[in-house]
């Protein structure tokens, strides 16, 4: 029986909830964020996460079977 290959890299950036939607960290956090970057309220608005959207679900689904 083959092995079944999982992504690292979505096991780490992905988490699934109770009722099965897909939860993920907002994206574009990583650049410019002090100084003369981005304002303290768009940082906040990032800092919660949010959920994948309905037709990426299934695919990441995929990537992460055992979570």
């Amino acid at each position: 029986m083959p092995k079944l290959k999982t992504h690292s890299g979505a096991k780490k950036r992905f988490d699934l909830t109770k009722t099965g939607k897909v939860k993920r960290a907002h994206a574009n956090k990583r650049h410019l964020l002090n100084g003369h970057g981005k304002t303290t309220k768009l940082k906040r608005g990032l800092r919660a996460g949010a959920y994948a959207d309905k037709t990426n679900e299934p695919a990441i689904k995929r990537m992460i079977p055992y979570k």
